[in-house]
């Protein structure tokens, strides 16, 4: 397993000129997300995201990035937001304190099932009951390019999707099943399957969820 500080690396080498461009579902999240409620945005980049949502109103935004670099850009684009280094594996938040969580293309930059599932412990514990969750993130693909790389690296990492890229970044598009038992603690509101436009310029297929946080979840056992 390729240690998490290469990721870090080269979050932090490209974070100047790197731009995401993958649409954050605004109309659906508003449904479900009142303007007046602590959002935390993990794994927030430079903060676009969260800006997003303060043009629309939303004013009580936190955002965390392990990337210092992404954190310090953010800050100087957007200095009326409230971006933080996420320091380890820990959301330095107390329990029960965020009414909703956003996920935005984050799972996909963590290769194992372990990390991702303890993420998603985090995100449980400082959610409040009932919280609201919303992931974007990439799924499997089909086509002759992918594949090749997803066979290439499965031996490497041992999970068939994670892929490293020629600039240094290590990727993982999953499995829908995992991303259904990943999700299963939160009950689904709204799921829908979405083509997305990578950083390189590419498409690949991709979901949007948001989910509801089980009263009695995975913690409670």
């Amino acid at each position: 397993m390729k240690p998490k500080m290469k990721q870090e690396e080269y979050w932090n080498s490209v974070a100047k000129d790197k731009e995401f461009t993958t649409p954050f579902q605004a109309k659906a999240f508003a449904k479900f997300v009142k303007k007046d409620s602590h959002i935390l945005d993990v794994g927030c980049g430079y903060g676009r995201t969260l800006n997003e949502l303060y043009c629309n109103g939303y004013r009580n935004l936190t955002g965390l990035d392990f990337s210092a670099a992404m954190i310090e850009r953010g800050k100087q684009q957007f200095p009326y937001l409230d971006l933080q280094v996420m320091r380890n594996d820990a959301i330095t938040l107390p329990d029960n304190s965020v009414d909703a969580v956003i996920l935005f293309a984050v799972l996909t930059c963590i290769q194992s099932n372990e990390e991702q599932e303890h993420l998603l412990n985090e995100i449980e514990r400082v959610l409040k009951p009932q919280g609201i969750l919303y992931v974007n993130d990439f799924l499997l693909n089909t086509d002759e390019r992918n594949l090749i790389r997803y066979e290439k690296f499965k031996e490497i990492y041992e999970i068939y999707g994670v892929f490293e890229l020629p600039e240094g970044a290590v990727c993982r598009h999953h499995d829908e099943i995992w991303i259904k038992q990943l999700l299963s603690r939160f009950s689904e509101l709204e799921y829908n399957h979405l083509t997305f436009s990578t950083m390189n310029g590419h498409t690949s297929n991709g979901f949007y969820f948001i989910g509801k946080l089980n009263i009695m979840s995975f913690s409670d056992f």
